[in-house]
C-alpha cells in the first residue's frame, strides 16, 4: 500500500492551528515510526535539517521539539501562521532528509555531519511559502493585532477571527482580497472578547460544561457552547454529533449573539489541530484516567495529562486553571504547573486533608476555591465564602449519592465565579440542574419504568465506568444489572482494565456485554466482547452470569426482560440513545411490569448497524 507521506515510516503530519503539546503557538507535527536506534538517529538528525531548511525560509526564531512515545515519535516544528502548509512540508522534506543521512553514515561512519543542501527542495518550499503567504496575507496583521490587544485570535482552513461572539471579526480567507485594508482595519478595532471558558478532562467535561453554560443562561446572558452532542447558542442547536474539537468551538466563538462561551475540549481534537483558541478567561480540567492510549503517542497517565494540561497556554499571565484537588494525578499536574508561574483554583469534596491543604494553598494564591462542608456546596470568592446549597437538593447529585456530579457542579461553580458568572445564578442553576432529562441528555439519566429503577450514561472509560457503578450501588435494589461495551479503537489492555474496574466496583448479579457493530472502528466482529468477557472471568465475574449482546437495542431488551420489580439496570448507552428513552416511554405508556412480555414490533434502534449517535 503506497503511502500518502514522503516516506513509509511518517504515521502523521499535521497543522496545530492554536495553543499546542509542544507551544503556545501554531505550528506542524511530524509523527514517524520509531524503533529501532536508526530511527531515534533519524530523529535527532531531523532537528538539524529542520532548522537549516526553516532558516531557508527566514523563520530564524522557529523552534523544534521532539517527544518520544512508546513506538513513534512526535517532531514539531512552530511556524508563522501563514506558513502552515508550508511547514508541513518542509518538516517532511526534513525526514526524508534524515533518514538518507542515517543510512549512509551506517554504511560508512566518516560520513560528515554537515548539513547537504537541496536546491531543489529549497526551491519548491521557497515558492510553496511564496503562494501561501500571498493567499494569506491578512494573518499575520490580524494575529498580531490580536496578540497587542490581548484579543482572542482563531484561526483555520477557511477563516481567521478576532475577538469572540458579540465582539467577534471574521475574514475568510478567500473574501480576504476584496476587503480592503482600511475596511479591515476598521472593522478589527471593533473586535472584543467575551468570557470563555475551557473545559477538558477524561470525564464529566460534558456535564460540567452543560451545567456552566445554564449558570451563565441563569445570569441572563446569551450563552454558546460546544460538547459531545453538539453545538448550541442560546435555546438552538446549530449542529449535532460529536463537536468536542476545534470546529465545534469556532462555530460557538464566531457566532455574534454569543455574550459567555463554554468549549468542551477533548484530547482528540486538541492533539490533532491543537486549541481553537489562543486565549481564554479560564479553564477547567475535570479528572485525569486511563483512556485513548496509543494515539499520536500518548502511552500513560502523566502524556495524557500533558495533553489536558495544554489548555492553560490559552490562559494569560495570573489567570488560574480549575483542578480537582481530590485527582491524584492533577495535583500532581498542578504542582508542575504552579512551578512554572500558572496560579492553581483547586476544588475538593473536602475528605482528604491533603486536598483540603491544597484548596486552601489555592485560595491564598488565586482568592477563588470550592468545596462542601456539612453537607453544603461552598465557594470562597471576593474575599469570603459563599454558601451555594445544600448538595442533596440539587438534582444533578441525586441526593448526594453521585459523588462525580458533586465534582462537576464544584468545577462549573469555581470556572463560572472566575469568569464573571454572579454568585446568585450559580446558585439558581445549581438547584435547578438536572431536574429533567432534557438538562443533561445521556449522562446518569434515571428512569423508573414498570418497578425497575433504570439508571441509562455514556460511561466509557474505567473512570467513568466505576462512577456510574459507585452511584448505582447507593440505590437500593433487590438484583442489580450491568449494560455495557467499549469501541474497538481502545486497546485490549484498556478493555480488560474498562472490564476490572466495573467488576471491582459492583459485583453485579448479571453483566451483558453489548456489540456495537458502528463503533468496531478496524475490529472483527465479536471480538470486543470476548476480551471483555474474559476479562470480566478473570476478575471473579461468574461466567453463568454473563452473556453477549449482538447489539445495543438487544442488549437492552435483555436487560428488561431478566428485570423484576426492585431491580437496579446500570445501561451504558452509546449508539442510540433516543431508541432506548421511546421504548421506556412506551413501556410506561403500556403499564408494563417487571416480568411481563416485552412488545415484540422492533424498535428503531435495534438494527446493530444503526448508527444514531455514534460519535464516541
Amino acid at each position: 500500500m503506497t503511502s500518502e507521506y514522503l516516506a513509509p515510516t511518517i504515521l502523521s503530519s499535521r497543522r496545530l492551528f492554536g495553543p499546542n503539546m509542544f507551544s503556545a503557538a501554531p505550528g506542524a507535527v511530524l509523527d514517524v515510526v520509531c524503533t529501532s536506534h536508526g530511527e531515534r538517529l533519524a530523529v535527532d538528525r531531523w532537528t538539524h535539517e529542520t532548522q537549516y531548511l526553516a532558516t531557508q525560509l527566514s523563520w530564524h526564531a522557529a523552534r523544534t521539539t521532539t517527544r518520544f512515545g512508546r513506538e513513534s515519535a512526535s517532531l514539531f516544528l512552530e511556524a508563522p501562521a501563514d506558513g502552515l502548509l508550508t511547514a508541513t512540508d518542509l518538516t517532511e522534506q526534513a525526514w526524508v532528509a534524515a533518514e538518507s543521512w542515517v543510512q549512509r553514515v551506517t554504511a560508512d561512519p566518516t560520513t560528515p555531519s554537515a548539513i547537504t543542501p537541496n536546491p531543489h527542495v529549497i526551491a519548491v518550499l521557497e515558492s510553496a511559502y511564496e503562494r501561501e503567504r500571498v493567499s494569506l496575507v491578512h494573518v499575520i496583521p490580524l494575529q498580531e493585532y490580536a496578540r497587542a490587544h490581548d484579543l482572542l485570535f482563531a484561526l483555520d482552513d477557511e477563516r481567521c477571527a478576532v475577538g469572540a461572539g458579540v465582539g467577534v471579526y471574521t475574514l475568510r480567507h478567500d473574501h480576504a482580497a476584496s476587503v480592503s485594508a482600511s475596511e479591515r482595519d476598521l472593522a478589527v478595532r471593533r473586535a472584543r472578547n467575551v468570557p470563555v471558558v475551557l473545559i477538558t478532562g477524561s470525564n464529566g467535561k460534558t456535564t460540567t460544561t452543560r451545567l456552566l453554560a445554564a449558570m451563565a443562561r441563569h445570569a441572563g446572558l446569551e450563552v454558546g457552547w460546544n460538547c459531545s452532542d453538539g453545538v448550541y447558542v442560546g435555546g438552538e442547536q446549530l449542529a449535532d454529533g460529536d463537536y468536542t474539537g476545534p470546529g465545534g468551538a469556532r462555530l460557538v466563538l464566531g457566532d455574534p449573539r454569543v455574550e459567555f462561551a463554554v468549549l468542551e475540549s477533548a484530547r482528540g481534537g486538541i492533539l490533532r489541530r491543537g486549541l481553537a483558541v489562543s486565549r481564554a478567561d479560564t479553564a477547567v480540567i475535570t479528572n485525569i484516567s486511563a483512556d485513548h492510549f496509543g494515539e499520536y503517542g500518548i502511552d500513560t497517565l502523566d502524556d495524557l495529562a500533558q495533553v489536558k494540561s495544554i489548555v492553560a497556554r490559552a490562559l494569560p499571565a495570573g489567570r488560574p486553571v480549575v483542578l480537582n484537588a481530590d485527582d491524584p494525578m492533577l495535583s500532581s499536574l498542578g504542582t508542575a504547573l504552579t512551578a512554572t508561574g500558572r496560579p492553581i483554583a483547586w476544588f475538593s469534596r473536602g475528605t482528604l486533608a491533603e486536598a483540603i491543604e491544597r484548596m486552601q494553598q489555592g485560595i491564598a494564591a488565586t482568592g477563588f476555591g470550592a468545596t462542601v462542608q456539612h453537607g453544603v456546596m461552598r465557594l470562597f470568592a471576593d474575599g469570603q465564602w459563599n454558601e451555594l446549597g445544600a448538595v442533596a437538593a440539587m438534582p444533578i447529585t441525586l441526593a448526594g449519592h453521585a459523588a462525580h456530579n458533586i465534582d462537576n457542579a464544584l468545577a462549573a461553580a469555581l470556572s463560572g465565579v472566575i469568569a464573571g458568572v454572579r454568585l446568585s445564578a450559580i446558585r439558581s442553576a445549581l438547584a435547578a440542574f438536572g431536574a429533567t432529562p432534557l438538562d443533561n441528555p445521556g449522562r446518569l439519566i434515571v428512569r423508573h419504568v414498570g418497578g425497575v429503577t433504570i439508571i441509562l450514561d455514556y460511561a466509557h472509560n474505567p473512570g467513568g465506568i466505576a462512577a456510574l457503578c459507585i452511584t448505582a450501588a447507593s440505590i437500593p435494589a433487590t438484583r442489580r444489572l450491568l449494560l455495557f461495551g467499549q469501541a474497538g479503537d481502545r486497546d485490549d489492555n484498556q478493555l480488560r482494565a474498562l472490564a476490572a474496574m466495573a467488576w471491582q466496583t459492583q459485583r453485579f448479579d448479571r453483566v451483558i456485554i453489548k456489540e456495537m457493530i458502528s463503533m468496531l472502528r478496524g475490529r472483527a466482529a465479536g471480538e470486543l466482547p470476548c476480551v471483555i468477557r474474559d476479562a470480566l472471568v478473570t476478575a471473579g465475574a461468574p461466567p453463568a452470569a454473563l452473556s453477549i449482546a449482538p447489539s445495543e437495542m438487544e442488549g437492552v431488551r435483555a436487560a428488561l426482560s431478566w428485570a423484576k420489580p426492585g431491580d437496579v439496570l446500570v445501561l451504558a448507552v452509546h449508539i442510540s440513545p433516543s431508541a432506548v428513552h421511546a421504548l421506556l416511554d412506551r413501556l410506561s405508556a403500556s403499564a408494563w411490569r417487571a416480568g411481563d412480555v416485552l412488545p415484540s414490533v422492533p424498535e428503531r434502534g435495534d438494527d446493530p448497524n444503526d448508527t444514531e449517535d455514534a460519535n464516541g
